[in-house]
């Protein structure tokens, strides 16, 4: 009976922290967020400053000045709400085709997908997704989602272990699987079609032509090669993304147009990145 009782008082307490923690993104699509920005500005900081120690940091002049320029466009147009004062921009030599933003106001691009971008507009396409992602509190979201997640598994985990039902492994296990699969990677690929869009606006609002960004997409096709299926992978397929892209830009190219702003952030030759230890 004391189980049953601190268990119904469980949900409650978990199904009032779900309540009061929901929110809604720049898109309109209900998030739950359960840390608070001071919360997610401090593992950002933590993070990226982990990041400078660990990884080798470009000092071509050209290249910082490139990837500055753009993120500099980028980032005025960022709302305070959002971050306030300056962005603090690091240009990682590494192979890697990868680029990042973090709460707190961080942004990281490795020159390995500048070796994938021909011009300041595809540049502006990836920290302008990777923005969207701050803008949107998707790391918030991201680790909510999965508290949520742990603790419903445990609570079930729980009530199989005092019920007399068989293969309880077997089915925690499928539950596990569920989880992954019908939960936190399709909300991976929520968040990246979102980011996109909130990115591509972004763009178009700092001056950079929208269709580079379906022109990126095209050259990370090209250079990904195979792909898992989208259902198995954590992001829309590279083919999802130029149809999603293409379509948004009946609302992003006006933006661009009425933007007073036209960036002239010339790319410059990329030496060859360092090949990842």
């Amino acid at each position: 009976m004391l189980f049953k009782t601190n268990y119904r008082i469980a949900l409650v307490l978990l199904l009032a922290a779900i309540i009061a923690a929901c929110s809604t993104s720049p898109t309109g699509r209900r998030q739950l967020l359960m840390h608070s920005p001071d919360e997610l500005n401090q593992m950002g900081a933590q993070s990226f400053d982990e990041m400078k120690q660990q990884q080798t940091i470009s000092k071509d002049p050209a290249v910082n000045q490139f990837v500055q320029c753009v993120a500099d466009a980028i980032t005025i147009n960022v709302d305070s709400s959002v971050h306030q004062g300056s962005w603090e921009v690091v240009v990682f030599d590494s192979e890697m085709v990868n680029a990042f933003a973090l709460p707190g106001g961080k942004i990281g691009v490795y020159t390995g997908i500048l070796e994938v971008t021909d011009n300041q507009g595809q540049l502006a396409a990836i920290i302008g997704h990777e923005v969207g992602h701050v803008i949107a509190q998707h790391s918030n979201e991201r680790l909510s989602s999965d508290q949520i997640s742990k603790i419903g598994l445990a609570v079930a985990g729980t009530t199989l272990a005092l019920s007399d039902v068989d293969n309880k492994a077997l089915i925690m296990a499928g539950m596990g699987i569920g989880v992954q699969y019908g939960v936190l990677m399709p909300y991976g690929r929520t968040h990246e079609t979102e980011a996109d869009i909130i990115g591509q606006d972004l763009m178009a609002k700092s001056g950079f032509d929208p269709k580079e960004s379906v022109a990126l997409w095209r050259n990370m096709a090209k250079a990904g090669g195979g792909e898992p299926p989208e259902w198995l992978s954590t992001h829309p397929s590279n083919q999802t993304r130029i149809n999603n892209l293409s379509e948004h830009l009946a609302k992003s190219e006006p933006i661009y147009a009425a933007a007073g702003a036209r960036p002239q952030c010339v790319k410059p030759n990329i030496p060859t990145p360092k090949k990842s230890k």
